[in-house]
């Protein structure tokens, strides 16, 4: 399966914290856009790592909300959502390319990525706008969620996505960040969840109800306490 990691969410030029190390065992990345976090030192210095490790480089617009950290649910108009999609990839896209490297993916981050999921309209926003991009972009996003089938209609290729370390609802949806059990910060809870992930894709609810997924890859978040650590298991155990 395809391991993800959202990458790039830093400031300065030499605050990179464990991107680089965990490039070793992710096979794509989503590098931050600059509007939840991000600038551009820290932008075209993790393109040039990922294209050093022959990492696929990947999108990962979210909202305007620094202070938030881009996870606070905000009322923009499809409009507004389609723009700063456009604007955020373009600018990951440029550096991309004079880096001569390819933008393999956009994945939407965070309360952008949450509110689209089963929200027609903010999904058909975010999807023209990947769509107007380069139709040839995959588009990442939650698994047995309404974007993924509208995707889908639209003719974009769709990795549906399943979280080494969130729980979830029993709608598939994931428990929101400000449950206490939103977040698996246990190792061996974490490894039991990601086995399950990989050899059956399913997970145990926080309901404790068995679902199924139709994953194609899965998200490690870079932003952790123990997310090198984390990375190396999971790479290990996708390699079994």
């Amino acid at each position: 399966m395809d391991i993800n990691c959202d990458m790039g969410e830093s400031f300065g030029a030499y605050r990179l914290g464990n991107d680089y190390e965990i490039l070793d065992y992710v096979t794509s990345i989503n590098i931050a856009c600059g509007f939840h976090a991000g600038d551009p030192m820290i932008m075209r210095q993790t393109v040039r790592q990922a294209i050093e490790k022959n990492v696929k480089i990947g999108a990962h617009p979210g909202y305007a909300d620094l202070q938030g950290f881009g996870r606070r649910n905000m009322d923009f108009s499809p409009e507004e959502i389609y723009n700063m999609i456009i604007y955020q990839v373009g600018a990951l896209q440029a550096f991309v390319e004079i880096e001569k490297g390819q933008l393999h993916h956009v994945k939407p981050h965070g309360a952008l990525y949450n509110q689209s999921a089963n929200d027609a309209e903010k999904a058909k926003a975010v999807i023209d706008a990947v769509f107007d991009l380069n139709r040839d972009y995959v588009l990442y996003c939650l698994s047995g969620s309404l974007i993924a089938e509208m995707a889908k209609d639209k003719g974009l290729t769709v990795f549906e996505e399943a979280f080494s370390d969130r729980n979830y609802n029993e709608d598939g949806t994931l428990v929101d960040r400000s449950h206490e059990h939103a977040l698996i910060g246990n190792e061996e809870q974490m490894l039991q969840h990601v086995r399950r992930i990989l050899s059956s894709n399913e997970v145990v609810t926080i309901q404790k109800k068995i679902i199924k997924l139709n994953a194609q890859t899965l998200c490690i978040h870079g932003d952790g306490p123990h997310a090198l650590h984390f990375a190396r298991k999971i790479s290990e155990l996708n390699k079994l």
